[in-house]
């Protein structure tokens, strides 16, 4: 069992709070990415899993034990750092059978488990190889390699895609992910990269100022954002948030001095005192700027990406960005029409939490109220620390 539980843990450095009663349970052979801006917490929580950091309260359990107050070593798991941590002195089969070396495995059953885990990876052919003579992929790999040889009950990856470029990164979320998947090994994940979070996650932990937002799997993340801050975060473009009004007389939404109907969601969104709305751009469309029930507005840019066209337009003060068909143009300034779906739509609360979720086959579904917050991070000298404590890498 490769459980990782954290129960109401609490860091603070001096007067900074870093993490505030942060739960969050991982299933044995789950992968869970912590996912936020910088100085959000994640790589905070994930060193505190570690045992490189020690949590002002609360407490960690691996696999079933109580391993808040045990040394980094002794927790039975295995990081792989952003800068990948290899020894440049050591071939790749040293640096791979490094952490069977400091636990006394014997020789002949560490060549097999390097021969095994390189094989499994393919990077046998560079096991005679010195760490500056591979590429950036190559060093991930072997760094990957070195984790997997010890077996742990879970991984640790703290932005382990970040110093490599964007076709690389690509084709190693994929190999982690189908790798992660062949392993069954329970993986907990850092990154910024919302994509990254969406591709390979079964779970997403949002984390703003230390505090869970929302923990989901990625789809529910994206159409049901627990609030503005997830919203705004997630997803490329990000979601439009648009002030809008309540209208009882007309049971419709007044965004930018035009009514939208709002059907069987008008109960809902005024009961919530709904202020703002929310709509990606994929559930926006350009009309005529006369059609019935359209928002008028204004071309602000044409962003042609191959096979769509990304479209913003201003409806007042407000830019919002629409999708549009590949091959549609106007110059900057036409008079346009958005028209929005009330279903295909969030409906925000004055305090920022979902109000009236994207509907799921045209209900309206009620949110429930979160916290609304953000943080620091601690950096770390990563490979000092993970051959001091033997993490190891």
């Amino acid at each position: 069992m490769g459980e990782v539980l954290l129960s109401q843990i609490e860091k603070r450095f001096d007067a900074v709070r870093v993490l505030e009663s942060l739960d969050l349970q991982v299933a044995d052979g789950e992968f869970v990415v912590l996912l936020g801006p910088s100085g959000c917490g994640k790589t905070t929580a994930l060193r505190i899993v570690a045992g490189l950091e020690q949590p002002t309260s609360g407490t960690v359990h691996i696999a079933g034990e109580d391993v808040t107050r045990r040394a980094p070593r002794e927790r039975d798991v295995a990081m792989v750092f952003q800068s990948y941590a290899l020894y440049p002195h050591m071939s790749v089969e040293q640096n791979i059978a490094y952490p069977l070396k400091i636990r006394k495995v014997d020789g002949p059953a560490q060549r097999e488990a390097v021969r095994r885990v390189a094989e499994a990876l393919e990077v046998g052919h560079l096991l005679d190889r010195r760490p500056r003579q591979l590429s950036g992929g190559q060093r991930q790999r072997i760094a990957l390699a070195r984790a997997i040889v010890r077996e742990p009950a879970a991984f640790l990856m703290d932005e382990p895609l970040s110093n490599l470029d964007a076709k690389l990164r690509l084709t190693m979320r994929g190999e982690i992910k189908r790798l992660q998947k062949r392993l069954g090994t329970t993986t907990l994940y850092v990154t910024h990269d919302q994509a990254e979070a969406l591709t390979m996650a079964d779970r997403v932990c949002l984390l703003l100022d230390g505090v869970v937002q929302q923990y989901a799997p990625p789809q529910e993340v994206f159409d049901r954002p627990a609030n503005r801050f997830i919203a705004g975060f997630v997803g490329s473009p990000p979601m439009n948030i648009i002030d809008a009004a309540v209208d009882p007389e007309r049971r419709a939404l007044v965004v930018a001095g035009a009514s939208v109907p709002l059907g069987d969601r008008f109960e809902a969104c005024r009961s919530a005192g709904v202020t703002q709305v929310g709509v990606r751009a994929r559930d926006l469309s350009i009309v005529a700027p006369d059609s019935p029930h359209a928002v008028p507005g204004s071309v602000y840019i044409v962003e042609p990406m191959g096979d769509e066209v990304y479209v913003d337009v201003l409806l007042g003060e407000t830019r919002i960005s629409v999708s549009a068909e590949r091959g549609w143009s106007a110059p900057i300034g036409a008079a346009v029409g958005v028209r929005l779906d009330p279903d295909r739509a969030c409906f925000f609360r004055p305090d920022g939490t979902t109000a009236v979720h994207r509907a799921a086959g045209g209900t309206p579904v009620i949110g429930q109220r979160n916290e609304n917050p953000e943080e620091k991070e601690e950096t770390a000298n990563e490979k000092a620390l993970s051959e001091k404590e033997g993490l190891h890498p």
